[in-house]
């Protein structure tokens, strides 16, 4: 009877705790439909990304650009490394506008010789330089006194040379005069014989300063070789070793022609210009002279 009681007794409690037991299962419950986590959508192609945009038309200032790689790195341990995907960038240099890259590939410094003979060569030419240019070279002398009244000169120079062409013998004139036989060499007698003979190289010189009448008559005005104002050329000696001569070739073909035009371009920087057809005391050479009495020009 009391093995029957303290059964009954268990029994009891085993329902009471029962009876507190929650309602809902522990069991794992299906989640709604709304919060089930959405199947991923499968990749677009790269291509399709970008079908939409459309390429931009590049300014026409911006001057092409050059890639060159960057300088080779030490590899990163695999720690650094690992899972990065990162590859190296490279370097953008913009080209200039000339085409060359700025980090020009030529030296930016002349070779050391190449700067010492430039400078020895001007050098030489400055203390040769005469009548303030460096384009005429020989030597200032000063006063010349003429031993007759109206000749002589205040201020000559003895040139050798004019933009680099010799003189047959070196002249005596005046700065004026020097001036304007360079600016005929340059505009009148370079462009007419051109490159024939590989251009001029030296001027054949008849006559320069000379105390004495015109064209030596007696009685007559003092000429301008007397006051260091005129040059008498006889021909030219071009490159090749050619000549060409006032007496000989004037009027006769290329030659002529050569001349004829040097004559022309002469009228106008000088104020008298005398060739053959002037009269028979200049049939083998040119009289040009920078007479400072007269405004226009006398040519013939």
């Amino acid at each position: 009877m009391r093995r029957a009681a303290i059964l009954l007794g268990l029994i009891a409690a085993s329902s009471a705790a029962f009876a507190g037991a929650p309602d809902v299962s522990l069991r794992p419950v299906a989640r709604p439909a709304a919060l089930a986590p959405a199947a991923p959508r499968a990749a677009a192609p790269v291509r399709a990304l970008f079908t939409h945009v459309r390429p931009v038309a590049r300014p026409s200032g911006l001057a092409p650009v050059a890639v060159i790689p960057a300088p080779a790195r030490k590899p990163a341990s695999s720690s650094q490394t690992r899972g990065s995907g990162h590859q190296p960038i490279p370097r953008i240099e913009q080209k200039s506008a000339g085409g060359g890259l700025m980090a020009s590939l030529r030296p930016l410094l002349r070779p050391l010789g190449v700067n010492r003979k430039g400078q020895e060569r001007k050098r030489q030419l400055s203390r040769g330089a005469i009548c303030g240019d460096i384009a005429i070279q020989g030597e200032e002398v000063g006063r010349v006194p003429g031993r007759i009244s109206g000749c002589g000169i205040e201020d000559a120079v003895k040139v050798r040379s004019i933009n680099g062409i010799s003189l047959s013998q070196h002249a005596l004139m005046d700065c004026q005069t020097a001036r304007t036989i360079k600016a005929w060499m340059q505009k009148g007698m370079a462009p007419a014989v051109g490159t024939y003979g590989g251009g001029v190289a030296q001027l054949r010189v008849a006559a320069h300063y000379s105390c004495r009448t015109r064209n030596n008559q007696k009685g007559a005005k003092i000429s301008e070789h007397g006051k260091g104002h005129a040059i008498d050329i006889a021909g030219f000696t071009l490159r090749d070793g050619k000549t060409i001569t006032v007496l000989n070739d004037w009027g006769s073909g290329r030659k002529g022609t050569i001349l004829n035009q040097m004559h022309r371009s002469a009228c106008g920087p000088f104020r008298t210009v005398l060739g053959p057809e002037s009269d028979r005391f200049h049939q083998d050479h040119f009289h040009f002279d920078t007479v400072r009495t007269r405004s226009g020009s006398y040519c013939r």
